[in-house]
């Protein structure tokens, strides 16, 4: 949509490398808490809510249909989840569990991409490395600003393919028990390492994530439309923004449109709110009386690939503040 002068160009150059100049606060600087945040558990004890992070959230392409999105969370749900993410930041500060990453520091994320396949050809999920390579550098770029936001704490290196020929698994169904069997026989590491799952979606779905939890759960991890990497064959959907997307649900952020245009939204003060999810790319589109447009361009929104190319300065606080609550090794 032209948005972005030169992003394609930047995206095939390779990963820029810069140092973070922006100030990430572990207090969550430009989180927007909700009300009942610091009262939902005593200190230092472990109450996870019980349903607070069963759910996966999705990106839906343009003529999916929204109500299929595994996990648009209720209100009740964002506050279940805003209550457990302070009582993790207490937990953590109460009995000092896990380093915790300091505001000017990076955090390179290890990378494990599991190709499902249900046969050896590209038609059945057999996508090349070159694919999955040119997904991490997007994901690389993206995390660091370079395409024109804010710069996270985060960095991404892959440290395994794995082809898992099984038709079982193919294509890849949310929710089912073929889902749940997948990911119990393939993921690894701990709760700091992105299990990324590569395969033909069911329900028109581009993607979906889980968010962090307190305790590893097999289903951990994020699951990709394998067409939509960069050079793909998932029009407007193939530059490798469902990967940003899905793995910015992992760090913790919401949808852009989570709450409509009331509440807290998506728990961050600088992403204006939004009333509904945006397709394609509305140049000008504001569906809020509040101040500011809808954010169109951000990378939790469900726009075109090429229209969206950021994360705010909030959005990159709140994921650094889930990781020293959740994932710090």
């Amino acid at each position: 949509m032209g948005l972005r002068p030169n992003l394609l160009t930047r995206r095939t150059a390779g990963v820029a490398t810069s140092t973070l100049a922006l100030l990430l606060s572990t207090a969550a600087v430009g989180v927007v808490p909700a009300a009942s945040a610091f009262s939902a558990a005593p200190a230092g004890v472990c109450a996870e809510p019980a349903d607070a992070h069963g759910h996966a959230d999705a990106r839906v392409a343009k003529g999916g249909h929204p109500r299929l999105d595994p996990n648009q969370l209720t209100a009740q749900q964002v506050r279940e989840r805003e209550a457990d993410l302070a009582a993790a930041q207490r937990e953590r500060a109460n009995f000092r569990t896990g380093p915790t990453v300091a505001p000017l520091a990076s955090v390179t994320i290890p990378v494990v991409v599991h190709v499902i396949q249900e046969n050896s050809t590209r038609a059945g999920g057999n996508i090349p490395d070159s694919l999955i390579n040119q997904q991490i550098t997007v994901l690389n770029q993206s995390y660091a600003g370079s395409t024109g936001g804010a710069a996270t704490a985060f960095a991404f290196q892959l440290t395994k393919i794995n082809r898992v020929t099984n038709p079982s698994w193919y294509p890849i169904v949310q929710g089912s028990s073929a889902e749940r069997s997948m990911k119990t026989s393939l993921r690894t590491g701990g709760k700091n390492t992105l299990n990324i799952y590569l395969g033909e979606l069911s329900d028109s779905l581009l993607g979906w994530a889980t968010f962090p939890k307190r305790t590893l759960d097999k289903m951990d991890g994020v699951v990709v439309l394998n067409e939509s990497l960069p050079g793909g064959t998932a029009t407007n959907y193939n530059q490798g923004d469902t990967g940003t997307h899905e793995v910015g649900h992992w760090l913790n952020l919401y949808h852009t449109f989570q709450g409509g245009c009331s509440g807290s939204g998506d728990s961050v003060s600088d992403t204006p709110a939004e009333a509904s999810p945006a397709y394609q790319c509305p140049t000008g589109r504001d569906t809020c009386s509040t101040a500011g447009k809808d954010p169109i361009t951000n990378f939790m929104d469900y726009t075109y690939d090429s229209c969206m190319y950021q994360f705010t300065a909030g959005q990159a606080s709140r994921m650094l503040t889930a990781w020293n609550a959740y994932r710090a090794a």
